[in-house]
């Protein structure tokens, strides 16, 4: 459902941002690229059935190279979950470096960020609930929210 009013998402506490994708180098090359696409599907759904892990949303946009944006309730929890011996992360990262390493036929990254309270801003006109707007408590940017100076000051 898109929101006409101009709303601005507030989070309690800090968070994470993580950004995630891979990079098809070699089109050709599909037997190397097409494990890791599969292997994301898999830990999205495990992320989204299972809370306790921290994970609290994702937006994903594809291409030649891919972006995943990911919101994590803590960096503890992200750490935790990239080490977890019983989750799909750990055998999908194996795997990668034992049949791609560094061979070249595709490529991964991440970066991860972690926003404290007052670090962060955000402004969602005519759009559904997205990004941060999905898990965050929408609210009217109006009065001393309308400019992102005046949300960077006014997050609680």
């Amino acid at each position: 459902m898109i929101r006409h009013e101009r709303l601005t998402a507030h989070m309690d506490g800090e968070f994470v941002v993580f950004l995630i994708g891979m990079r098809i180098n070699q089109p050709l090359m599909v037997h190397k690229w097409l494990p890791v696409i599969l292997a994301m599907p898999k830990m999205i759904k495990e992320l989204y059935t299972q809370p306790e892990h921290g994970f609290l949303h994702a937006e994903m946009w594809f291409s030649r190279t891919t972006l995943m944006v990911q919101y994590w309730r803590s960096m503890d929890q992200l750490l935790a979950y990239a080490k977890n011996r019983e989750a799909e992360h750990l055998p999908a990262w194996k795997s990668f470096n034992k049949s791609v390493g560094t061979v070249g036929s595709v490529g991964i990254w991440h970066e991860t960020y972690q926003a404290m309270p007052g670090g962060h801003e955000n402004i969602y006109v005519n759009m559904p609930p997205f990004g941060l707007g999905r898990v965050g408590d929408l609210r009217s940017a109006s009065g001393g929210k309308e400019s992102a100076k005046g949300r960077l000051s006014k997050l609680g």
